[in-house]
């Protein structure tokens, strides 16, 4: 076992990248992080990506591929499996679905429609021979005759068809402790996100709001974490510098001591 890397999801940065992806990748390691997370490539080849990640010696496991929800059913499947394709041109390990729409009042019938699209994403993730995954909001931890839909959702997929990429600051948002999500579902979590939010709700750099992170931090080895993304949508100063304040946290913490 080893520590996680700590790496950021690069929609945090999406002011940079929509102009300057290569670039941006290039600031990330400068700053001192270990991999970064994919949310779309603006244009940028399969070979792009390898060289900026080989120039850099930065890690790219992983991309947020979202499914075309509102598209028929036929478009929808063509673009997931264009995406995917081009996913493992570049050498990526985990796809992950980040978000999925549920009725504000979801109901068994909803939940197991979402299990279904998810188990057959699964199938074309997995026929190329990566991991698939699902990224959290708090309305996943919305309960549904008793049992919060994120569970369901990993109940009715077994480990091999469906990871968990927990966003514990939405655990949190959700009413739920974050280390419990953690140790429940130990050695399917490779991958988390760090989010955090100020008391009204508001994103604010990690360590600076009201997740408690640090029981997260005790486990997460043992627990088989692999990466730790960091991830933020609004920003008081700017996207650059609160990845910056975000990233000392994890080093006031242990990490990433050899780039400290």
């Amino acid at each position: 076992m080893a520590k996680p890397l700590i790496g950021i999801q690069l929609y945090t940065l999406r002011d940079q990248t929509e102009s300057d992806f290569i670039g941006t990748i290039r600031k990330v390691a400068e700053m001192g992080y270990e991999a970064v997370e994919f949310a779309g490539f603006f244009g940028a080849s399969a070979k792009d990506v390898q060289n900026v990640l080989k120039e850099t010696g930065l890690q790219g496991p992983s991309a947020h591929i979202g499914l075309q929800w509102s598209e028929p059913e036929d478009g929808m499947w063509k673009a997931f499996e264009d995406q995917v394709a081009f996913a493992k041109e570049v050498g990526l390990q985990y796809i992950v679905t980040p978000w999925a729409p549920l009725p504000e009042n979801p109901h068994l019938d909803d939940v197991n429609r979402l299990a279904g699209i998810l188990k057959k994403a699964s199938e074309l993730v997995r026929a190329q021979g990566m991991v698939y995954g699902y990224h959290n909001h708090d309305f996943e931890l919305k309960k549904v005759d008793g049992t919060p839909v994120i569970d369901r959702l990993l109940e009715q997929l077994t480990p091999e068809e469906l990871i968990a990429e927990f966003d514990l600051g939405w655990v949190h948002i959700g009413g739920a402790e974050p280390s419990d999500y953690i140790s429940r579902y130990a050695g399917r979590v490779p991958l988390a996100h760090f989010k955090d939010f100020a008391d009204n709700r508001s994103d604010i750099e990690i360590g600076a709001g009201v997740v408690n992170f640090k029981p997260v931090l005790d486990i997460a080895e043992q627990s088989g974490i692999h990466y730790i993304f960091v991830e933020q949508e609004a920003f008081q100063s700017s996207s650059i510098e609160s990845a910056k304040i975000s990233l000392d946290y994890f080093k006031k913490n242990g990490y990433l001591q050899q780039k400290a």
